[in-house]
């Protein structure tokens, strides 16, 4: 599924089965939940502490209000208020806890003088000298050694004074400093454990998610790794796996801190003050409608990115790998017009997901800026009927912008959302989709004398396009056969056959008369090998490429590199075995290649060897080595040689000739000429050919 035809922004099938692979790393991601949480609680907890500091010490601001109200007994005070009692049965509390009075009750009260009309300054008496307090007027004695003086009466202090008198302020204040500078602790060590907990978790996830692909993709029959794109399945395990980390790392957590601040805002707005809190929610729709906007206006044109992307990148990755055509047709300025098309088109394309987030953004500002504007008008009418403190306004306005910063950052994450959905779900059809060869095979272990038979088989790649017809044959134990025939006559497909690589659509495969079937894949594949014409080699040293991960020493490797006459060349390099062998073997030539798969061949003891042209590509002195140490390699074992040239095969014990995928011929290389047949023709045309 390519990310250009995504229909889905967010699957719940998907991400339960990201989840499932989460189960071994729950612990940690457990761990990131939690300090999620904490962190989360510790953020909005720093508006709280900021208010109190402001309302409580720097700006303390008290008033009164008279027990005949029954203020205490209805419940209206907070829970955490302090307050005192004067004598003439006044109940003096800071303004910010004078709650749950609604304007023109306030004045009724005021009118009636149940409530102060002024704000007072409550302090205990042992922070300012007597004669100070005598001289101070309208001052009013409280309980617990404490007196309430007008607000107005401050301006009436030395410095001296005043700071002995706001002493107790000073040490309140100090220690909301330490409250928070341990929430900014809090939040620092806490972060850091959600961050590396999620870190594990993704990457965790991540290797366990491409050890699936892998496992998966390898087991996969040839049939399916054929059809599908090589670039397909190194980008499910590379880039879409990538976004899988991205979600974990970028979208997850991310996602669920954002919407745990969002609720908290709007939790703590509504515990701070009910009445701006509800002012400050009507704010919020024109936001959240265009952030829906925003994602489906910023999901078409991701589509069209992705598109776009996928088109540049199949043209660089074709046309790098063609350029030898490319030039020899003299064809670069079409190309390079026809890129240029295309990069123009992925230009425009990215320019437009960039123009939704150009719009967006300063959206989002300006949303801010308005409810901030709200919020800070509302909050000064509301401060006016003292109604509201200036330490919750200031609050208000901190946690709306906590509240609007998620909204960025989610509508941010939206890409990385659709990029994620759309990986998980390519990664999760590729693993559902199961075209392995069946292995229910039980035999294994016993040794293989190499007796291979093929009984009637017909066989297609492609249903109605048969490759072969009804062929039967029999290789005896140690025998050496030949199959020679025109191209496309089936020759390969033996080979391929032979070692189960596909299955066959009617007839039968007995290796010692037992049926391919019945043996276990790795038995079989260890019995019967083969040497290819177009060898593969991987990056890595000689000793790797021979071995295969086999445990072998160095005296078993190279005793096959003597077998098949590859040992001279194998020390005539620098680094012997340890010689690093370049992408595909380009530091090697053809000849040194083939000899290396003939090496590898022999080191692991096959009971079958299929030689697949294998000599077709190797020059004439190397040709000369190798038939040296055919023999040899052949000795004892079943050999099937599927020939291009037929001076290689002469001394075989039987030919076979194949035409049309059906058996046409066989016999000894003398048997086939007195026949003069298709073998005889194909002897004479190869000899006139080289003769000319």
């Amino acid at each position: 599924m390519s990310e250009e035809n995504l229909t889905k922004e967010f699957d719940s099938g998907i991400i339960l089965k990201l989840l499932k692979y989460t189960r071994k790393y729950r612990i940690w991601f457990i761990a990131a939940i939690a300090a999620l949480l904490i962190t989360t609680v510790a953020e909005l907890a720093l508006p709280v502490i900021l208010q109190r500091s402001i309302d409580r010490t720097i700006m303390a601001r008290w008033s009164w209000i008279h027990t005949e109200t029954g203020y205490l007994e209805t419940g209206d005070a907070p829970d955490d208020s302090k307050y005192f009692l004067s004598g003439d049965k006044r109940i003096f509390l800071l303004e910010s806890d004078l709650k749950g009075l609604s304007t023109s009750y306030r004045k009724e009260l005021q009118n009636q003088q149940l409530l102060s009309s002024e704000q007072w300054y409550v302090y205990p008496a042992e922070n300012i000298r007597s004669e100070t307090v005598n001289s101070l007027e309208k001052r009013v004695e409280l309980n617990d050694g404490y007196f309430a003086i007008p607000l107005s009466s401050l301006k009436e202090l030395n410095k001296e004074d005043y700071r002995a008198l706001r002493s107790r302020d000073v040490s309140d204040l100090k220690q909301m400093v330490i409250y928070y500078f341990i929430l900014l602790l809090i939040i620092l060590v806490f972060t850091f454990i959600q961050i590396m907990a999620m870190a594990w978790t993704s990457q965790g996830v991540m290797k366990d998610i491409r050890l699936s692909l892998f496992s998966h993709i390898i087991h996969q029959s040839l049939s399916y790794l054929g059809d599908t794109p090589v670039g397909s399945l190194v980008s499910r395990i590379t880039s879409d796996v990538e976004t899988i980390n991205e979600f974990f790392t970028s979208v997850t957590i991310s996602m669920l801190k954002d919407i745990a601040i969002m609720s908290g805002v709007i939790i703590t707005l509504f515990i701070l003050n009910p009445v701006l809190a509800g002012i400050t929610l009507l704010t919020l729709p024109p936001i959240l409608l265009g952030s829906v906007v925003f994602r489906n206006m910023a999901r078409s044109a991701y589509r069209k990115q992705r598109h776009w992307i996928s088109r540049v990148n199949s043209f660089l990755s074709e046309h790098v790998a063609g350029m030898e055509i490319i030039q020899i047709f003299g064809k670069e300025k079409k190309t390079g017009e026809q890129f240029n098309r295309d990069n123009d088109e992925l230009l425009k394309a990215s320019m437009a997901e960039m123009y939704v987030f150009a719009v967006f953004r300063p959206l989002v500002d300006l949303f801010t800026s308005v409810s901030l504007a709200v919020i800070i008008y509302a909050g000064a009418v509301l401060m006016g009927r003292q109604i509201l403190s200036l330490g919750i306004l200031i609050a208000f306005i901190d946690l709306i912008q906590k509240f609007y910063r998620p909204v960025m950052d989610m509508s941010e994450k939206f890409s990385i959302m659709q990029s994620a959905m759309a990986g998980g779900e390519r990664i999760f059809s590729m693993l559902e989709e199961d075209h392995r060869i069946p292995d229910s095979g039980k035999r294994e272990g016993a040794a293989v004398k190499g007796e291979i038979e093929f009984r009637d088989v017909c066989f297609s790649y492609r249903k109605g396009e048969p490759v072969l017809r009804n062929l039967s044959f029999r290789a005896s134990p140690g025998e050496t056969i030949a199959v020679v025939g025109y191209t496309g006559a089936g020759k390969t497909t033996i080979a391929s056959l032979a070692a189960r690589l596909w299955d066959i659509d009617s007839g039968q495969i007995l290796l010692d008369g037992i049926p391919l079937e019945d043996y276990t894949l790795s038995h079989l594949r260890e019995s019967i090998q083969s040497v290819q014409q177009d060898v593969f080699l991987f990056s890595g040293t000689l000793r790797e490429n021979i071995s295969l991960g086999s445990d072998m020493d160095d005296k078993q490797i190279m005793e096959a590199a003597e077998t098949v006459q590859a040992d001279g060349f194998i020390r005539s390099l620098e680094g012997g075995l340890d010689t690093e062998v370049q992408e595909r073997g380009k530091n090697l030539s053809g000849g040194q290649k083939q000899l290396l798969s003939f090496a590898r061949a022999v080191a692991h003891n096959p009971s079958v060897l299929i030689l697949d042209e294998a000599t077709a590509n190797i020059d004439t002195e190397t040709e000369k080595l190798i038939q040296k140490a055919l023999d040899k390699l052949l000795e004892g074992r079943t050999s099937l040689v599927i020939a291009h040239r037929i001076s290689t095969i002469q001394k075989a014990d039987r030919i076979l000739v194949l035409s049309e995928g059906e058996l046409v011929e066989s016999g000894t290389h003398d048997q086939l000429i007195s026949k003069e047949g298709l073998y005889f023709n194909l002897y004479n045309y190869q000899y006139a050919s080289a003769g000319e």
